[in-house]
């Protein structure tokens, strides 16, 4: 699954740790979800998308979308 979590992550600069604090997650875990080789369950792309202020169809994009 596409997914903007990196850049959204980069414009406030923080670590991928800093965000894994956040999320109540490991690093690893938001490393994984950055570069797609893992897709969030539902509660934690909920909880990213509240941390974040934006709906979750703003940071992932649905597979039948994706080009």
């Amino acid at each position: 699954m596409i997914n903007h979590l990196r850049d959204l992550r980069g414009t406030r600069g923080w670590s991928q740790q800093h965000l894994a604090d956040q999320l109540e997650v490991s690093r690893q875990s938001v490393n994984a979800i950055e570069t797609g080789r893992y897709d969030p369950s539902l509660p934690l792309a909920f909880k990213i998308a509240e941390l974040f202020d934006l709906a979750i169809e703003d940071i992932f994009v649905s597979p039948s979308k994706e080009q």
